[in-house]
């Protein structure tokens, strides 16, 4: 499975609607301001952290339970920058819609600026069909709160591709987070 370029990304964009809005460069300034850099890298693709975001809270001092995860447990946000609490986390989307090819696999990893503050950005591998928003998770390692901004890059996808395409893709599967609009909580 070789590791795509920037040129393979630019293709698949055009052929695939692979990422949607796309920005084929890396962008490091918006409007004379410095953000966290976003869109095309070598052999990558920097994806930026959409609006909303829902904000871990044990107001509720409920159980976290992936098979019957209570939704009161987060606080919604619509803000350009969210303060995560300390030791908590904080979910969020891409403001970029991915379609994956069915011979392809990607996998993101978090962006070092927010990992030398102790943030850590999770995220599964997106996997063959899959398509929708990312849901991202922002987990604050710090004692201290920590600020996530929106509208900037948060994340880096590598896309790997293979020499076939897979049995059984994830939309063949019928996947439960198939087409995600929006930040999507945990699904039984």
């Amino acid at each position: 499975m070789p590791v795509k370029s920037d040129a393979w990304i630019k293709r698949m964009v055009e052929s695939h609607g692979l990422i949607e809005p796309f920005e084929p460069s890396q962008v490091r300034e918006v409007d004379g301001r410095r953000v966290i850099s976003f869109g095309t890298s070598s052999y990558g693709y920097d994806i930026r952290c959409a609006p909303e975001f829902k904000i871990f809270t044990n107001i509720n001092s409920t159980i976290v339970d992936p098979k019957a995860f209570d939704s009161g447990n987060f606080v919604d946000v619509h803000s350009d920058v969210c303060v995560v609490p300390p030791n908590s986390f904080a979910l969020a989307r891409t403001v970029e819609y991915f379609r994956i090819p069915r011979d392809v696999l990607t996998i993101c990893l978090g962006k070092s600026t927010y990992a030398r503050c102790g943030i850590i950005v999770n995220v599964t591998p997106l996997e063959p069909e899959w398509e929708g928003h990312v849901t991202l998770e922002f987990s604050n390692t710090t004692p201290l709160p920590a600020k996530i901004y929106a509208h900037e890059g948060v994340a880096q996808v590598i896309f790997l591709q293979s020499d076939e395409p897979c049995d059984v893709s994830y939309a063949d599967r019928g996947g439960k987070y198939q087409g995600q609009r929006g930040v999507t909580l945990p699904k039984a």
